[in-house]
């Protein structure tokens, strides 16, 4: 994989988790599509529905798969299935070298933060399976901002930029979804995009 950077004098760069550092999009898939099927789905979850909703936080993305099909569903027990089912795979994550690669290589000289769509209680523990925890002391989640504000919104970047010290237009983020590039750009910041589809 290449990766297009952008030239520039950056002072901090802020990553995205999943399908950016660590290929975990397969086993989301497979989560969610398990997860919904024990809510009603009779159907494989479409691929391409879930890799549209990248970046967006879980319980939105349960209720945006249940309207998608039609499905009368409890968005925060959807949520809480796949998450279980997520959890007890994390085991095989895998990192996106070339990213991790300049992730280590920036984080010698700069300060650097995760802006996750996951929650905490995901996040972290994935960051840990990949040997990624001791790298990234910033990581912002949909928990850290108000309800609702969530990329696409730039409120995460934003807030990751505040807590690197770092003025927004001077960061470099990485991402591989439409609605984390789409809040990168709201936020003022350079993007590079990440193929997540590998």
């Amino acid at each position: 994989m290449q990766l297009d950077i952008p030239s520039g004098d950056f002072a901090g760069y802020i990553f995205d988790l999943d399908g950016t550092l660590i290929d975990t999009m397969p086993l989301h898939y497979k989560a969610w599509d398990a997860a919904m099927r024990r809510h009603g789905l009779t159907e494989v979850l479409d691929e391409n529905l879930f890799y549209s909703l990248g970046g967006v936080p879980t319980v939105r993305v349960a209720a945006l798969i249940g309207a998608h099909y039609g499905l009368e569903l409890d968005p925060p027990a959807v949520e809480h299935t796949k998450e279980a089912i997520f959890l007890e795979n994390l085991q095989n994550v895998m990192h996106i070298a070339p990213v991790v690669a300049f992730a280590r290589r920036v984080a010698a000289t700069h300060p650097v933060a995760i802006a996750t769509g996951g929650m905490p209680e995901i996040a972290r523990p994935a960051l840990k399976a990949a040997g990624l925890d001791g790298l990234f002391k910033i990581v912002v989640t949909p928990r850290d901002v108000a309800p609702g504000r969530g990329k696409p919104a730039p409120d995460m970047f934003l807030l990751a930029a505040e807590k690197m010290g770092v003025s927004p237009t001077q960061c470099l983020v990485f991402e591989d979804a439409e609605p984390g590039i789409q809040a990168a750009l709201a936020a003022g910041m350079q993007v590079v995009r990440v193929p997540s589809r590998r």
